[in-house]
């Protein structure tokens, strides 16, 4: 287990090295010229003042120069400062991981108890109404792209219905110590919404599959001539040998789940780092940029390494497994 560890962490840094190295590159390349697009095209600037913000900015060094000096200072904990906010990229990352964790945190507990449940449900009504129903539902999900789903709960909830706000997550014009708490739970329900009904599908088909193989076991065929009902073969086989990859399974779904969130971000403008990184993107700010990627890198890193320790904790066989 400390072997795969170790490997995966060595996997780990040359991933975001490698990360980082594309990212610069693909700036360099790009036809965005990271001062124009701060200066928003204002033409009062003197060429002497856009020398100067180029000098600041380090803009006038060669791009290979320019990582080696983001790279130095990064290995000192320094992740440069933002372009477009003027504050520590770090500090930003902070501030907008709290939020989106908070977002992408309930979505992830409330898609994967539903999902579980609904696949539990399934399962035990195999080739019923209520099967076809919850299969139906799940490939109609998987299908569904999530800014699509995203306006749809806008339009339905917030325009026709008004139950809750088109979109941020305070109030507009209201100042932070005035927001209450109550405000903040209603700007967070849909997009929460959004990636929770999403992230079902998957959990639900893996559990129905899984609990499928299970209710055909020989133990569980004994446990039926015995007469146990569908309760007792729930609570007894069910939960103790479905739970456990269901779990791993969604500590898997960090990567989609980071991408997810970017989009409904984007839909509900809401402040969180995915729709902070298209405004890093969209404006040139390198350091930001590399550092919400270097970031959301290794929070999706760490799912799947927990994953993978579940995994084989549980399962003997995948210890020899790197």
């Amino acid at each position: 287990m400390a072997k795969s560890i170790i490997i995966r962490l060595i996997r780990v840094v040359t991933l975001l090295i490698g990360l980082s190295i594309l990212t610069f590159s693909l700036i360099n390349l790009s036809p965005l010229d990271p001062i124009n697009a701060y200066i928003g095209g204002d033409s009062s600037a003197s060429p002497e003042q856009i020398e100067k913000i180029k000098e600041y900015w380090g803009q006038d060094k060669s791009p290979v120069e320019q990582y080696f000096s983001w790279a130095g200072a990064m290995l000192q904990g320094n992740f440069g400062s933002s372009k477009l906010y003027r504050s520590p990229v770090i500090d930003i990352i902070k501030s907008r991981f709290l939020t989106s964790l908070a977002l992408m945190g309930t979505a992830w507990i409330l898609s994967g108890v539903i999902g579980y449940m609904l696949g539990m449900i399934a399962a035990m009504n195999r080739g019923k109404t209520t099967d076809k129903i919850i299969k139906w539902y799940s490939f109609t999900l998987v299908s569904t792209p999530i800014f699509w789903m995203g306006l749809l709960l806008l339009i339905v909830f917030a325009v026709w219905l008004n139950w809750f706000p088109v979109g941020l997550a305070v109030p507009a014009g209201v100042l932070q110590s005035d927001v209450q708490f109550i405000d903040r739970v209603r700007h967070f329900v849909l997009p929460a919404l959004t990636l929770s009904i999403l992230g079902v599908a998957n959990v639900a088909m893996h559990t129905r599959e899984k609990m499928i193989d299970i209710l055909n076991s020989e133990y569980i065929i004994f446990a039926k001539a015995r007469g146990e009902s569908k309760w007792l073969i729930f609570k007894n086989h069910g939960i103790r040998n479905s739970i456990i990859p269901a779990i791993s399974l969604q500590f898997s779904y960090f990567g989609e789940l980071f991408g997810g969130s970017m989009l409904a971000e984007q839909v509900f403008a809401y402040p969180g780092l995915g729709s902070t990184l298209t405004t890093a993107g969209l404006r040139g700010d390198l350091p930001l940029m590399v550092g919400i990627i270097l970031i959301s890198s290794l929070f999706v890193f760490a799912g799947n390494l927990i994953a993978d320790i579940i995994n084989k904790v549980v399962d003997p066989r995948l210890k020899g497994v790197g």
